[in-house]
């Protein structure tokens, strides 16, 4: 498994912040006046942006993470739903299959009513794989586990048409056996920031599982697949000792530059 780079890590979460703001002017960074795709939920608001410029070969699809009051409480759906139906071979988080077969909101003129979110962005995206680029999918919080999902569902129609796999801050997607069929262990990378409690959901271990290669971002560095629990107990252990972490000599060393040269 490739190492993800930093500037590839900088690129895709400056993507996944900005996906929220409602205007997002997308030829400051690289991609072309036309290489935007906009796909709306069933409330007209922007859930999926898809990205590319003629120069690169990869598009980027940037899946926004819950951004509304019925898409939190969609959240609290923690019955699994069978994917059989979309041709996937697993159970995934109820809240989180219907997020993606709601009817998506024409956007333009020949966009058709009655599509879902997950048909519009296949019409998307297939054209562009038609033209020899591969995707690259990334998204924040439940938008991450939307990637998950998405990028397995092409990379079984179209094999090998996935680059990579990136999300920030995401929950736990689906069954024991999403955890094994998953396709895209490989490309899949899963940044988790200090104890970010959400990473830790839906709380039903062993039932709930994540996938991919973790890279837990803590105390100034980057660790590799570590378990939940060690996760959590280092950084309840840093909550209770950081007072006195204070009183360490490093502490004062550390600000002198707050002391103006004499």
């Amino acid at each position: 498994m490739k190492p993800l780079k930093r500037y590839q890590y900088e690129h895709y979460a400056v993507l996944c912040k900005l996906a929220y703001p409602r205007i997002f002017r997308h030829t400051r960074y690289g991609f072309d006046p036309n290489g935007q795709r906009i796909i709306r939920d069933r409330h007209s608001k922007t859930m999926i942006r898809v990205l590319w410029s003629r120069q690169k070969d990869e598009v980027v699809v940037v899946f926004k993470g819950s951004h509304s009051v019925s898409d939190w409480v969609l959240n609290l759906a923690l019955w699994m739903k069978d994917c059989r139906s979309l041709g996937l071979p697993y159970h995934i988080h109820a809240g989180l299959y219907y997020l993606l077969q709601q009817e998506s909101q024409p956007v333009r003129n020949e966009d058709k009513l009655g599509v879902s979110i997950l048909e519009r962005l296949e019409t998307i995206l297939l054209p562009l794989i038609e033209q020899g680029k591969r995707i690259v999918l990334t998204g924040h919080s439940s938008g991450g586990a939307m990637a998950c999902v998405v990028a397995d569902y092409l990379e079984r129609r179209t094999p090998k048409c996935i680059k990579r796999v990136v999300t920030f801050g995401q929950p736990a997607v689906g069954n024991w056996h999403f955890y094994r069929q998953y396709t895209l262990k490989h490309k899949t990378y899963r940044i988790c920031c200090d104890i970010d409690i959400v990473t830790f959901l839906p709380p039903f271990p062993f039932i709930y599982w994540h996938v991919g290669k973790l890279l837990w971002l803590y105390n100034g560095r980057i660790y590799e697949n570590t378990p939940a629990l060690i996760r959590l107990g280092r950084s309840l252990l840093s909550w209770v000792i950081r007072p006195f972490s204070y009183h360490l000599m490093s502490k004062y060393i550390r600000n002198k530059d707050f002391f103006d040269e004499r």
